[in-house]
């Protein structure tokens, strides 16, 4: 069993997920622990409980099943469409107590209302909400947003729904989502670097907010060495990453990925094919778990360079040079005990590469989660979606270590419309830990 300390406010919000049968909506900043609440609740609840995630990484980052897996659902709009649940299925929906969501802000409306129908059917209870499940959501619509499908799709959701995001989904018409917002940022400090990531947040971007950011990040050359550029595409962080190997002398050597069971050819959480050098800047992609109860050598996001490839792979962080081993990601399937009378979580797959990737550049999607001392934040000639502003500004971990490849203008802040609608409607039934026992 992991063991993790909880802030008050993040058990007050366990509390209620683990006391009451309302649907609840965790959300927050970038590093209030949203990742850590929910790794707790997966080992220490008492419900039979089911994870899920809309993404392959997501869910192997999670321990959980993809939706679309989970419920045996088609890919794309399922709208009115005929549901097929086999008995496996139907035996599964019926056994959990509660439906626990990650990255739910990636999950469109008709996708949600499909989970609902789909727990409805199986559980024949076709007028309860998620047919009696409890819903529990986990995620930042300010963050991530749902990925747009083709134009005919796009229109459907025009005609059909307010917006593409989980939150207009309609069987939100008859079940309340009870908001919790966790307040206290953990990945930085300084509470003026807090204040300008929250205005980059909410899109409130004062003329002297901008001018502090573009005063230390953007007047100042970028550093050669120990720095990772978070940058929009995956053609910019490919060039860069290539081309800084390829700089350095000697040869490569690369590691194939063990791969077994169903993976399916994508969504792997590290590259099939890792390629390095001595000196090459790498970072981690997974925390470090030698010795619990110890502090750990490197956590997700940490920057390293590698001194050895040598019979092992050495990396030196801070200073010290550490040996890396290979770890298995492993992917999991629920499925029904009917003798013991439970849900199970079965291993159908797993990859097991080096937790490393090359890290002169990532893109700001693949950086989240992750925590940075030092970055080069590249916008390129704009930003393409809302958020990515300030999942990119909000890895840094201080002010001083923000490094920005051209100045920030007005153009690269955009809030959606709908979540500030959704968010700020949300506010007067805003729950924070202050209002709940501990």
């Amino acid at each position: 069993m992991q063991t993790v300390t909880l802030t008050a406010e993040q058990q007050a919000v366990f509390q209620a997920i683990e006391h009451t049968r309302e649907h609840v909506f965790v959300t927050g900043r970038a590093g209030t622990g949203k990742s850590t609440l929910l790794n707790h609740l997966n080992w220490n609840t008492g419900k039979q409980i089911v994870i899920c995630a809309p993404t392959g990484v997501a869910a192997l980052n999670v321990g959980g099943q993809t939706i679309h897996s989970l419920f045996r659902l088609p890919i794309g709009v399922i709208a009115d469409a005929e549901i097929d649940q086999n008995d496996a299925v139907r035996k599964l929906l019926n056994a959990m107590d509660t439906l626990v969501v990650d990255e739910v802000s990636m999950v469109n409306a008709d996708l949600m209302d499909a989970m609902d129908r789909s727990l409805r059917q199986a559980r024949q209870r076709p007028h309860d909400p998620f047919g009696g499940v409890q819903v529990v959501l986990f995620g930042d619509p300010y963050q991530l947003a749902p990925v747009p499908g083709s134009g005919d799709e796009r229109r459907y959701f025009a005609d059909t729904y307010r917006s593409m995001w989980f939150f207009d989904a309609k069987v939100w018409n008859e079940a309340d989502l009870r908001i919790f917002e966790l307040g206290e940022v953990h990945r930085q400090h300084d509470d003026a670097f807090k204040h300008m990531l929250n205005a980059v947040r909410h899109g409130m971007v004062t003329a002297e907010i901008a001018g502090a950011l573009n005063d230390t990040g953007a007047r100042r050359p970028l550093p050669e060495q120990g720095a990772i550029t978070l940058a929009t595409t995956n053609e910019t962080v490919n060039r860069i990453n290539r081309t800084a190997l390829h700089r350095l002398p000697g040869h490569s050597l690369a590691n194939e990925a063990d791969v077994n069971g169903e993976f399916g050819g994508r969504g792997y959480p590290a590259d099939e094919r890792l390629e390095l050098k001595v000196g090459a800047q790498v970072m981690f992609l997974r925390n470090d778990t030698a010795g619990w109860g110890e502090a750990p050598r490197w956590v997700n996001g940490t920057i390293g360079r590698v001194t050895s490839l040598q019979r092992e792979v050495r990396v030196e962080v801070d200073g010290e040079e550490h040996e890396v081993e290979p770890v298995t990601w492993e992917k999991y399937r629920y499925t029904w005990d009917p003798v013991q009378k439970k849900l199970e979580r079965e291993i159908v797959a797993e990859f097991t590469q080096f937790p490393l990737r090359l890290a002169w550049a990532v893109t700001i999607h693949k950086s989240q989660g992750a925590s940075y001392d030092t970055a080069i934040v590249d916008l390129g000639s704009r930003v393409f979606s809302p958020g990515q502003t300030y999942v990119a500004l909000s890895r840094l971990t201080s002010l001083e270590g923000l490094y920005l490849a051209r100045p920030l203008v007005p153009r690269d802040i955009i809030v959606d419309r709908d979540v500030e609608r959704f968010m700020s409607g949300a506010v007067r039934d805003l729950g924070t830990a202050a209002e709940l026992p501990a």
